[in-house]
C-alpha cells in the first residue's frame, strides 16, 4: 500500500494528464485502447472473477493483482511497440457500492487501488509512459444488456456520483462509461462525470439500425447529451458490438447527421457477430481470428475515420496485436 504522499503524487499526475489525453485523443491519427480483461481472467484456471463486481476484488488478492498487471502489460506493450497512444482502463466495471457491499468490499479503496495498480504499469517504462493513459472505467447499474433495467438521469447521476467522484481523486486522465444500453442512465453518468472535472467518454452499445438497446437514434442521444447545462462529453463511442454492426450503424446515422463522426470517435470491438440478446449469458466464447478482426477494425478506420479503436468480448492480447499492426501499416487517411 502506497503512503499519503504517494497517493498525493497519483492525484497530481493524473490531473496533469487530463490535457495530454485530451491532445491525445482529438489530434492523434490513431489510438490503441485495451482488449478484453475480464474474459481473459475468466478463462483463468485458478477461477479468479467474482459474481458481483468482476475483476475488481482481484486487487486486494495476490495472485490476481498479480494476473491484472500482466494483462494490461500486454496492452501497455503493444502500443509502445508500435508508436501508438495507449488507453488502459481501471478495472472496475462492476465497481459500484451496492456490488462492492455484496462482494465483501465495502469500505475497501477500490478504486485508489486500481488506479494504483495501472499507474505502476505505466511507471514501469519510465518515461516511453507517457503516452499511457489511465481512464477511470465504469458501468451501468444493472444488466448491460437490458435497457428495462436503465436507472433515470437525476436518480443515475446520484447513483453514480460516489464511484466517479473517487476515480477522479485518485488521479485518472480521464473517466469513461462503458456498454451504455439506454439514454437516461448515460444523461445521469453525463452530469455525475462533468462534475468531478475530468474529461470522460461515453460508449454505447449499438444495433445495426443506429440506435441504442432501448431504441433511442445514436445521433439523438449524442445531440440530448451534448445539450446538456456543463456536461459535455469529451467524444462518444461504441463498445461490445462487432465492427461490421458499428460501421452499418454508424453509417446510416451519419446519413442523417454527417457531423456525427466527428463526436463518436472510437469503437472497442467485439469479435461476435451475435446481438446482445444472442450473447447475454451465453457460456461458449464467440470469436473470429486476429487478422479477421484487424481487417474489419481497419475498415472501420479508413471508411468512417474512427480513431480510438481496441477489442471488448472475445479480444485477447493477439487480436490487439493484429489490429496495431494494421493500423500502423495503413495509408494515413487524407
Amino acid at each position: 500500500m502506497e503512503d499519503a504522499d504517494d497517493d498525493g503524487s497519483a492525484l497530481m499526475g493524473g490531473l496533469a494528464n487530463h490535457a495530454a489525453f485530451l491532445r491525445a485523443l482529438h489530434a492523434a491519427p490513431r489510438v490503441l485502447t485495451e482488449g478484453s480483461v475480464v474474459e481473459r481472467l475468466r478463462r483463468h484456471p485458478a477461477g479468479l472473477l467474482d459474481t458481483h463486481v468482476a475483476n475488481a476484488g482481484l486487487l486486494f488478492v495476490p495472485e490476481g493483482r498479480e494476473a491484472l498487471a500482466g494483462i494490461y502489460r500486454d496492452y501497455r506493450d503493444i502500443g509502445l511497440r508500435h508508436g501508438l497512444p495507449t488507453l488502459l482502463l481501471t478495472p472496475t466495471w462492476r465497481a459500484n457500492a451496492e456490488r462492492l457491499a455484496r462482494a465483501g468490499l465495502a469500505g475497501r479503496d477500490v478504486f485508489g487501488e486500481a488506479v494504483r495498480l495501472l499507474a505502476g504499469v505505466r511507471a514501469e517504462v519510465g518515461s516511453r509512459g507517457e503516452d499511457v493513459f489511465i481512464g477511470g472505467l465504469v458501468g451501468c447499474r444493472g444488466d448491460a444488456y437490458r435497457p428495462e433495467e436503465a436507472l433515470p438521469r437525476e436518480e443515475a447521476a446520484a447513483f453514480h456520483s460516489p464511484h466517479v467522484e473517487a476515480l477522479a481523486s485518485a488521479g485518472v486522465d480521464f473517466l469513461v462509461a462503458q456498454a451504455l444500453p439506454a439514454l437516461s442512465e448515460a444523461e445521469g453518468l453525463a452530469l455525475a462525470m462533468a462534475r468531478t472535472g475530468a474529461p470522460f467518454l461515453l460508449s454505447f452499445v449499438l444495433r445495426p439500425t443506429g440506435t441504442l438497446l432501448d431504441g433511442t437514434p445514436l445521433a439523438e442521444a449524442v445531440v440530448r447529451i451534448d445539450a446538456l447545462p456543463g456536461a459535455r462529453p469529451a467524444a462518444y463511442m461504441v463498445n461490445c458490438v462487432h465492427p461490421a454492426v458499428f460501421r452499418e450503424g454508424l453509417t446510416r446515422q451519419r446519413a442523417a447527421s454527417p457531423d456525427l463522426g466527428a463526436r463518436v470517435v472510437g469503437l472497442q470491438a467485439n469479435t461476435s457477430r451475435l446481438s446482445p440478446e444472442e450473447l447475454d449469458g451465453r457460456a461458449e466464447l464467440d470469436s473470429e481470428s486476429p487478422d479477421a478482426f484487424a481487417r474489419e477494425m481497419a475498415r472501420v478506420h479508413t471508411e468512417l475515420g474512427t480513431r480510438v479503436l481496441g477489442g471488448c468480448c472475445g479480444t485477447d492480447e493477439r487480436h490487439i496485436a493484429a489490429l496495431a499492426r494494421a493500423l500502423k501499416e495503413e495509408v494515413p487517411r487524407e
